[in-house]
């Protein structure tokens, strides 16, 4: 049995299709397309087909499940609206079974349509799912292009405080702040370079993608969004980006300048993310930290090491690209569960 998960996220939609054959896995297969959702929801449905077919025939589907965090893109006025219309074009795009990741579990789309708001950003219960492969009591961290998710687990459970983004936001459970998206200027006061204090300027300059592009932390094939400026994503247009931050160009600073204030910046964002798991830590108190996501290496592991944490990654039981899908791969293996049970 093959069955596809998705996770439609704002900026990207993942896939994970699974080979089950009497509830074992079998062969995990991933890819995904880099998708704005803010202007392009309407190629969702194509979008979803084309990455399928990237893998094998849409017609060796035999059920697909779910997760979004698209719901909250500007595109809709409320995260109900964006819920429904993912889950009217998944329905129009799939003839076999296909259901959704919700707070609860895996509801179907008369179920999410009488509380739309148990599956809005409820990837992070698929994740949990791999998690607990690794420890019953733990917290994961996922960073991917855009946010954060630490998520305690107990005896094998998710026993996250908040339920929606609105509540993670104040429980450390959720930091908004990611490996590819996030604006430099959204977590920097200042700078500090060659012994002085440079303050920020607060525009779209430079992201987060830019720095660790930089820093040779990501390939250029990992920088999937688009630029703040709409040039490469070359080395030397990444610096002209990260030199605006201060106001400057290359012409008044050196590569060596800028990769110090990369590794500057770098660090703040380490100590964002530690912010909260120190948060989540000091509350359930959890001390097994497992990484995923694209930030796993660049900033997971170490902001679990700043708080002096032991840290696994979720690599031991997947490979890296299954780690930057990881919802994909729970959401299909929730969708075979459920499967079972209907």
């Amino acid at each position: 049995m093959k069955i596809a998960g998705f996770d439609i996220g704002g900026a990207n939609t993942d896939l994970a299709v699974i080979d089950f054959e009497n509830s074992e896995i079998k062969n995990i297969e991933v890819d995904f397309a880099y998708l704005p959702m803010w202007s392009n929801n309407d190629d969702l449905s194509c979008v979803l087909v084309e990455l399928i077919e990237k893998i094998c025939p849409l017609s060796e589907i035999d059920a697909v499940g779910i997760s979004m965090t698209a719901e909250l893109v500007d595109a809709y006025d409320t995260k109900k609206d964006g819920v429904l219309d993912v889950v009217k074009k998944c329905e129009e795009t799939f003839s076999c079974p296909v259901a959704y990741v919700g707070i609860d579990g895996m509801l179907s789309k008369e179920e999410i349509e009488k509380d739309p708001l148990k599956a809005a950003a409820a990837n992070w219960i698929a994740t949990a799912q791999i998690a607990t492969l690794i420890s019953d009591n733990c917290i994961f961290i996922d960073t991917g292009s855009t946010t954060t998710d630490i998520i305690p687990i107990k005896d094998g459970v998710e026993c996250a405080i908040g339920k929606s983004d609105f509540d993670r936001s104040a429980t450390g459970e959720l930091v908004y702040t990611g490996t590819l998206r996030t604006n430099l200027a959204s977590f920097l006061d200042k700078v500090e370079l060659n012994g002085k204090e440079y303050r920020v300027a607060s525009e779209l300059f430079a992201q987060t993608a830019d720095i660790y592009t930089v820093l040779d932390l990501i390939s250029e094939e990992d920088y999937v969004c688009d630029t703040f400026d709409g040039q490469s994503k070359s080395k030397i247009d990444c610096a002209k980006r990260i030199a605006r931050v201060v106001c400057a160009d290359l012409e008044m600073l050196s590569m060596e300048e800028i990769v110090d204030m990369s590794e500057f910046i770098h660090q703040k964002q380490i100590e964002q993310i530690a912010d909260g798991l120190k948060q989540v830590v000091e509350t359930q108190n959890l001390d097994l930290i497992v990484t995923t996501g694209l930030g796993k290496d660049i900033l997971d592991k170490p902001a679990a090491e700043l708080l002096g944490l032991e840290v696994k990654s979720m690599a031991d039981i997947l490979t890296d690209e299954e780690c930057v899908v990881a919802p994909a791969v729970g959401t299909s293996v929730m969708m075979e569960k459920y499967l079972k049970k209907v």
